[in-house]
């Protein structure tokens, strides 16, 4: 029997969330300086949580006199 989608553990609580607890927001309104510890803490404004998409893997090319001096920069050992 397999196991029902709702009852997976672990990373699935990691994923990325739209909606923020009211403690996450003000964290975040805080770094932007947009709260203060004498403000109210009901009726916050909205704060956006946009996920940062990672672009796809980029291939780095080295030209071939980078990869002499690498390799002549590490030590050997004999």
């Amino acid at each position: 029997m397999s196991l029902d989608r709702s009852l997976k553990s672990g990373g699935a609580l990691a994923s990325h969330r739209n909606v923020l607890s009211r403690t996450e927001r003000i964290a975040k309104l805080q770094a932007a300086g947009k709260f203060n510890d004498d403000d109210d803490p009901l009726g916050l404004p909205k704060v956006g949580n946009r996920k940062v998409s990672a672009g796809g893997k980029v291939k780095k090319k080295k030209a071939e006199g980078e990869e002499g001096e690498e390799e002549a920069a590490t030590p050997t050992e004999s």
